[in-house]
C-alpha cells in the first residue's frame, strides 16, 4: 500500500477459529459484524487528507445536439480546480464499454439519454463542486425521441449510433438493434398441427433499477510514476482496468486498481460510472479526487434490467404434452449497449424454460433507444422470459384441464434433455423434484390476520398499517413457478479466474495467505475462500488480501459464477501449494516422519499426493524458515458461440434450478396485495456454507418479490426522461413487506463443478416473481401479463 494511501482502504481481514471451519459448514462472514455495526468502511468512506471533490454535469434532455457549452462561470468559482470536457480528454481513445465501445466518456455532438454526462467538475468542497456544475451552460437543439420498437426500426428513424461498425451490425435487420440472436430447433408449423391446444401471451417486464444501497463511489489518487491508484467498488477490477487505461493514455500496470467497500452490486456495478471521471480530474490537478453520487444521481449513473415485450405461443396435446413453441422478446438496451448482447443470448437459449420441448422457433433482440441504459442485473434475461413462459404454463394447464404442478412436471427436464439449443444437460436437473419439493412445504395459515379474540391484526393485511381494511375483500391465493438459468460466462468467452494462495508460519503456527481480484459485493465469496483453504491446506488461520489488480483477473462478480470459478481457482492454488509442500517435507525429513502418521503419504507418477486429499498434521514443521506460495489460473469447460442463425451450440457450462409457491392475500376492493410467504426449493448441488447459501436464496427471492408488486422505473414515452429517480417514488421491499421465505436446499452435485457446486444467487430471482403473479392471478381471476402489478390493474380503476 503507498504511503499516501487515503484512510479508510479496506484491510486485511484475517478469519479463525478453534473449529476447522471448511467446506460444508456454516461459517460465519468476516465482515458481518462491522456491517451490521455500521463500521465497515465502504468505497464512499475513503479519504485523503488534501482530496477534491468531483461532480458530474448530467444532460437534462434525452436527445439533442450539443450547440455550445460555456464554463467560464464555472471556472471562476473560488474553490474549483478543473472542469473538464470532451475536448479536454487526453488521448484520441474517447469511448468505453463492456463489449461494444459506444459510451462516450463525455457526451460529443449530441446526448443521447437523460442524465449522460456532459462534464466534470474538481472543488475542494462537494457543494462548491455542486454549485460549478450548475453555472455550465449548456445550449440543446432537441431531436425527436425513440423509446420503442416501432420508433427505432421504422425506415426514416433516427440513428441512435451513426456508422456503427461493431461486430453485430452484420446480422441485425436495422442499426437501432444491438443485437438479435434466433433459437430454432424442429419444425413448428408441423408441431402447431399436431397440438390439441394453444395458447398465446403478449407480456410486459418493466424496468428494474438494482437499487443497491451503496451509491457509486471512489478515490482517485495520482502517483508519482505519473500513473493513478484508484480505490473503487465494482463488480470487475480488471475489466474495469482494460477500459480505463486506453481513455487515460496509461499502460495498465500504471493504473493500479484496488476494491474498496462494496454496497451491493446486482449487475449495476459492471459497467463503469465515475471511475474515468475520477482519474481525469486527479491526473489534470495533481491531487486526490474522490466522487461519491447522490441516490438520485445514482439512478442514472448506472444501467438498469431491460424491459421487455414479450410474446408467447404454446401448443400442447390432450395429455398435456407440449408440442413446441414460438416466441419473441425484445428487450430495451436504452441508449448505450452495455450487456445487451450477453442478455439477448440468455434471454433466447433460456427461453423455453425448464422444459422437454422438441420444436421451437425463439427470436430475441435489443434495441437502441433514447430510454436509460440496461445492461446486467441478477437473472440477465432469464427473469424477462420466465415471468413469460411461466404465465403460458398456467394457461395451458387450465386449457387441457391439469393441475398446473402436475403439467409442469409431466414436461418437465431432467438430466440429458437436449436443450432448444441443441446442448444436452449432462448433470442433475431435478425440475419435477423441486416443485414436489415446494408443493408438499406446509402450507400458511389461513386468516392469520386474526387474533385470539377474533379481531383483524392489521399489520398481517394487505395495506398493513395504513389500516386500510380490517379484512373486508380480502381473498387468498396460490402460485407456483420454476425457473432455469445459467451459471458462468457463456457463447464461447473465456471463462478463468486467477487465485494465489501463499503458506507460511507466522507464531509458530501455519497460516495461508488467500489473494484474488475477486469483487467481494456481499455475496459472501471471501467467506467461501476461507473454507476452501482450510479444507485443502488444513489450517486453522486463513488471511483474505485485499482485491486488487496486482494479482490476475477473477472475472466478473456475476452470472452466479465468482464461487464457481474463483472458488475452483482458490482450489486449485491451494492443491498446488499442497502438493509443494508434501514433497518439501519429503526432501527434508524423509517418508517415515510423524508429519506423514496421519496424512498416508502416497507417490503417484513422481506426484507426491495424500489419500483423501489431507494435508500434513505437521505443517509449522515441514514450512520452518520456508514460504510457498503459487498463483495459478483455473477454467471450467469451454463453452461455444450460438449459430447467428439457428442458435444451436454448447452455450452454457452449467444450468441450476428453483422453484417457487407463493402465498398472496389480495383486497380486491383497493387492489391492494401482501405476500404472505414465498416458498423455495433450490439443487445447490453443494452447500459449501449452507447459512450463505440460504442467505442467498432468500435475497434472490425478496428482488422478485420487488419486480412483482413494486419496483419500476418510470420513463415518460414522451420525452423519455425519467420520472422517479429517487427511493421516494421508487418502491423497494422493505422487512415489513417480505414474507417468511422458507427454503428447501437440495444437494445433487454436478460432477463438472468444484466440490459438485452449483451457482445460487440468480435461479430463485427468476421464479419468484411469475410464482407472486400466478399466486395474484388465482385469488383475482385476473390475466395481469405485465410486472409490476398495481392496484389499479386490480380494481380496473
Amino acid at each position: 500500500m503507498p504511503s499516501n494511501a487515503p484512510l479508510g482502504t479496506p484491510t486485511k481481514v484475517t478469519q479463525g477459529s478453534p473449529t476447522k471451519g471448511g467446506i460444508g459448514e456454516s461459517t460465519l462472514r468476516p465482515d458481518g459484524t462491522l456491517k451490521v455495526t455500521g463500521e465497515f468502511a465502504y468505497s464512499s468512506d475513503m479519504w485523503h487528507e488534501d482530496m477534491l471533490w468531483g461532480q458530474i454535469l448530467r444532460s437534462t434532455v434525452a436527445h439533442a445536439e450539443i450547440v455550445s457549452i460555456d464554463t467560464v462561470e464555472a471556472l471562476k468559482t473560488p474553490g474549483v480546480y478543473a472542469v473538464m470536457t470532451y475536448d479536454d480528454l487526453p488521448t484520441d481513445v474517447k469511448n468505453y464499454g463492456l463489449e461494444i465501445r459506444d459510451t462516450p466518456v463525455l457526451a460529443h455532438g449530441k446526448v443521447r439519454h437523460h442524465g449522460e454526462p456532459v462534464a466534470i467538475v474538481a472543488a475542494d468542497h462537494p457543494e462548491t463542486a455542486r454549485r460549478a456544475a450548475a453555472k455550465i451552460k449548456v445550449e440543446y437543439r432537441e431531436l425527436p425521441v425513440i423509446t420503442d420498437e416501432s420508433s427505432a426500426t421504422a425506415p426514416d428513424a433516427i440513428l441512435i449510433h451513426e456508422g456503427r461498425d461493431d461486430h453485430h451490425i452484420g446480422h441485425v435487420p436495422h442499426p437501432n438493434i444491438v443485437h438479435r440472436q434466433p433459437i430454432v430447433r424442429g419444425d413448428v408449423a408441423s408441431a402447431r398441427e399436431r397440438a390439441d391446444f394453444i395458447v398465446k401471451g403478449e407480456y410486459t417486464f418493466g424496468m428494474q433499477d438494482q437499487a443497491f444501497l451503496g451509491p457509486e463511489s471512489g478515490l482517485a489518487v495520482p502517483a508519482e510514476d505519473g500513473g493513478v491508484d484508484l480505490y473503487i467498488a465494482t463488480q470487475w477490477l480488471h475489466s474495469d482496468l482494460k477500459q480505463i487505461a486506453p481513455v487515460l493514455g496509461l499502460p495498465e500496470d500504471k493504473v493500479r486498481m484496488t476494491l474498496s467497500g462494496v454496497g451491493g452490486a446486482f449487475g449495476g456495478r459492471e459497467d463503469l460510472s465515475m471511475q474515468i471521471h475520477a482519474c481525469l480530474l486527479a491526473l489534470r490537478t495533481g491531487k486526490p479526487v474522490k466522487i461519491v453520487y447522490n441516490r438520485f444521481e445514482s439512478f442514472f449513473g448506472h444501467v438498469h434490467r431491460h424491459p421487455a415485450k414479450l410474446y408467447y405461443e404454446h401448443g400442447a396435446t390432450k395429455d398435456g404434452k407440449l408440442t413446441h413453441l414460438k416466441a419473441r422478446i425484445v428487450l430495451d438496451g436504452g441508449a448505450y449497449a452495455s450487456a445487451s448482447p450477453a442478455v439477448v443470448g440468455n434471454a433466447s437459449s433460456l427461453g423455453a424454460g425448464p422444459y422437454v420441448v422438441e420444436d421451437v422457433d425463439i427470436e430475441a433482440i435489443a434495441l437502441y433507444t433514447n430510454n436509460p441504459p440496461c445492461g446486467a442485473m441478477r437473472g440477465f434475461g432469464a427473469v424477462q422470459a420466465c415471468f413469460a413462459y411461466e404465465a403460458q404454463m398456467d394457461k395451458l394447464a387450465d386449457e387441457v384441464g391439469m393441475d398446473r404442478v402436475a403439467f409442469r412436471q409431466l414436461n418437465a427436464m431432467e438430466q440429458g434433455t437436449l436443450m432448444p439449443t441443441g446442448q444436452v444437460v449432462d448433470s442433475p436437473a431435478p425440475v419435477a423434484e423441486l416443485l414436489r419439493r415446494v408443493q408438499a412445504m406446509p402450507m400458511p395459515p389461513e386468516q392469520q390476520w386474526l387474533t385470539a379474540g377474533e379481531a383483524a391484526d392489521v399489520r398481517q393485511l394487505p395495506g398493513g398499517l395504513s389500516n386500510t381494511t380490517h379484512g373486508e375483500g380480502v381473498v387468498r391465493g396460490v402460485g407456483y413457478a420454476v425457473g432455469i438459468k445459467n451459471v458462468g460466462f457463456s457463447e464461447g468467452f473465456d471463462d478463468y479466474s486467477t487465485a494465489k494462495v501463499r503458506l507460511e508460519v507466522v507464531g509458530g503456527e501455519p497460516v495461508a495467505v488467500v489473494h484474488t481480484a475477486m469483487a467481494e459485493v456481499g455475496q459472501g465469496g471471501v467467506t467461501v475462500h476461507a473454507q476452501i483453504a482450510r479444507t485443502e491446506l488444513g489450517v486453522t488461520q486463513v488471511t483474505i488480501h485485499p482485491a486488487d489488480t496486482q494479482v490476475g483477473s477473477a472475472g466478473s462478480t456475476s452470472a452466479s459464477r465468482q464461487t464457481y470459478v474463483t472458488g475452483g481457482a482458490v482450489k486449485n492454488s491451494c492443491e498446488l501449494v499442497r502438493e509443494k509442500v508434501l514433497e518439501l517435507g519429503r526432501r527434508k525429513f524423509g517418508t517415515y516422519h510423524p508429519a506423514w502418521a496421519t496424512a498416508e503419504l502416497l507417490l503417484e507418477g513422481g506426484k507426491v499426493v495424500t489419500d483423501g486429499g489431507e494435508v500434513l498434521a505437521h505443517l509449522a514443521d515441514v514450512l520452518e524458515g520456508e514460504t510457498v506460495e503459487i498463483e495459478a489460473e483455473w477454467r471450467h469447460r469451454p463453452t461455444e458461440a450460438f449459430d447467428l442463425h439457428t442458435g444451436q451450440g454448447f452455450g452454457h457450462v452449467q444450468y441450476t434450478f428453483a422453484a417457487h409457491r407463493a402465498v398472496v392475500e389480495v383486497d380486491t376492493e383497493l387492489g391492494l396485495v401482501k405476500v404472505i410467504e414465498l416458498a423455495c426449493a433450490q439443487d445447490v448441488g453443494k452447500a459449501l456454507n449452507p447459512l450463505s447459501v440460504v442467505g442467498q436464496i432468500q435475497g434472490g427471492t425478496t428482488q422478485g418479490l420487488g419486480v412483482a408488486v413494486m419496483e419500476e422505473i418510470i420513463v415518460d414515452p414522451k420525452t423519455a426522461k425519467v420520472r422517479n429517480p429517487s427511493f421516494t417514488d421508487y418502491l423497494i421491499p422493505t422487512i415489513l413487506d417480505t414474507p417468511t421465505i422458507p427454503v428447501d436446499v437440495l444437494e445433487l452435485a454436478d460432477d463438472h463443478a468444484p466440490y459438485g457446486l452449483r451457482g445460487i444467487g440468480e435461479a430463485p430471482t427468476l421464479s419468484s416473481t411469475p410464482a407472486v403473479l400466478a399466486a395474484i392471478r388465482n385469488a383475482t381471476g385476473l390475466e395481469l401479463n405485465r410486472t409490476p402489478v398495481r392496484p389499479e390493474h386490480l380494481t380496473g380503476t
